[in-house]
């Protein structure tokens, strides 16, 4: 049998391959067919030629195959998945993650979690001293009504940490912060309008109710609503909703999209006025001319024609509407939107908590820790997808709400930073404008976050203006 060599090993010829003569040391050379890695041989030498390459891998192998690329070995490690610096791998239950002063209320099946400052006076002669003066010039008003923290979007009570209990003690009062559904350690479930569930926990209208009832589990009929950014959506509707459970309003960097006013709003209601008046005086001389009556008839026939095509058209948006509600629904409960929240989350998801300061170096290890704890918790990503849809799919059957803004009667303030990149402080300004009475205070040096970035200039805005208000005792 006569063979040719192809790299180490010895294969047996081809029949149509031409036989080699071994006796001659060119004879590999001679042969046309031969594959470009096929190597002569002389004989003589040995057979199986070592590189020094593979005496280098060799040499480096041991029992547990150590020097063979991990993947042909079958034990290449799995990489763990983390988003913005959190493992994913082994998410726990929100109660899991529980700190010591951590609470949970259950509402319609919902494990609500928030926490309780509790003001003492042993704890105000701790932090003063038994001889030390407070900083304030005056004696801070008892307002003698709880207060009700309401967290932003992508927030949660961790967020009110640094404010809570300075106000338990400006105030004399409990001061009680909880999570919204999808959010920080409050329970995540999920929500189909096929459910029994009477309410979806991720709508408003859930966060409205919950509000309230944390106001019954502190055996109070009133409190103060301090919400910030999309929390004051849950301030402002929870008033409308019972405005007489709502003794004040703070509204800080609220994301609520303030009305354009026009200056000449009331001279043009005024000529409106005025218009309607001649109008009525001039039907009055014209009924008489058969003509014109006629020419009534025939606009009201148009008037009714055109009304009836409206309704129908209406009808027609409504439908529209129902389906792109119904496709969005299913394109975000899909394993791609998922994904997408993860790589959101991770590529943006710290990066916005950095923006939110003005000094962005003040953002300590902590404050990131204590803003992506919650991505720590089982179906965090499909919650905050609910939350979405719950807030594209709602029903307007309200007016909206930039339009309510004038029928708020009880106190208001608002308070934003002169440095907000993700609310501007223009927006506080309008919307101040549009509540009556409202008060606007705006913290110089100050980013989103002022009950975070300035505690103290945040806490002494609020004593003043509980001072204007609440000086002849609680209302």
């Amino acid at each position: 049998m006569r063979i040719w060599t192809y790299g180490v090993s010895p294969f047996v010829a081809s029949p149509r391959l031409k036989p080699l003569d071994w006796s001659s040391p060119f004879a590999a050379e001679e042969h046309s067919l031969l594959p470009n890695r096929a190597a002569s041989w002389t004989p003589g030498e040995p057979v199986l030629r070592w590189s020094s390459d593979f005496r280098l891998r060799s040499a480096s192998v041991g029992g547990a195959g150590a020097g063979y690329p991990e993947q042909l070995l079958g034990t290449e490690k799995k990489q763990r998945k983390s988003v913005a610096g959190v493992d994913q791998e082994g998410l726990l239950d929100p109660k899991s993650l529980a700190d010591p002063d951590s609470f949970f209320f259950e509402l319609n099946g919902v494990q609500i979690h928030h926490k309780v400052c509790q003001h003492t006076e042993e704890e105000i002669d701790t932090i003063q001293g038994p001889h030390q003066e407070s900083k304030s010039l005056t004696k801070p008003p008892r307002i003698g009504y709880p207060f009700i923290l309401l967290h932003g979007f992508g927030a949660s009570v961790f967020s009110w940490d640094r404010a809570m209990r300075p106000l338990a003690r400006l105030t004399h009062s409990r001061v009680l912060a909880f999570d919204r559904p999808a959010f920080g350690l409050t329970s995540r479930t999920s929500y189909s309008k096929s459910d029994a569930k009477p309410l979806n926990p991720y709508s408003m209208a859930f966060s409205v109710l919950a509000t309230l009832s944390l106001i019954d589990s502190l055996a109070a009929h009133k409190a103060v609503l301090i919400g910030h950014s999309a929390g004051c959506l849950v301030a402002v509707n929870t008033y409308f909703e019972s405005p007489e459970r709502v003794t004040a309003l703070i509204l800080v960097a609220p994301a609520i999209a303030a009305p354009l006013i026009s200056r000449n709003a009331t001279k043009i209601n005024q000529m409106g006025m005025e218009t309607e008046v001649k109008d009525s005086d001039s039907d009055a001389n014209t009924d008489k001319n058969p003509l014109i009556r006629v020419w009534k008839m025939v606009s009201y026939v148009y008037t009714y024609i055109a009304w009836a095509i409206l309704r129908m058209l209406r009808g027609m948006t409504d439908m529209i509407v129902s389906l792109y509600k119904k496709a969005l629904s299913a394109i975000l409960r899909s394993a791609f939107a998922v994904m997408l929240v993860r790589m959101i989350m991770d590529k943006f998801g710290i990066m916005a908590v950095r923006n939110s300061w003005y000094d962005a170096s003040k953002v300590t290890d902590y404050v990131i820790q204590g803003y992506t704890k919650p991505l720590r918790v089982k179906g965090w990503e499909t919650a905050l997808l609910e939350f979405t849809i719950a807030m594209l799919t709602e029903s307007g059957s309200k007016p909206p709400l930039k339009d309510r803004l004038s029928q708020i009667s009880c106190p208001v303030l608002i308070i934003t930073g002169d440095n907000d990149r993700l609310v501007p402080s223009w927006n506080a300004r309008r919307l101040s404008s549009a509540i009556p009475g409202s008060t606007l205070e705006v913290i110089e040096n100050c980013g989103h976050l002022p009950h975070e970035e300035r505690v103290e200039e945040f806490i002494s805005t609020i004593e003043r203006f509980f001072e204007k208000v609440f000086s002849g005792g609680p209302t």
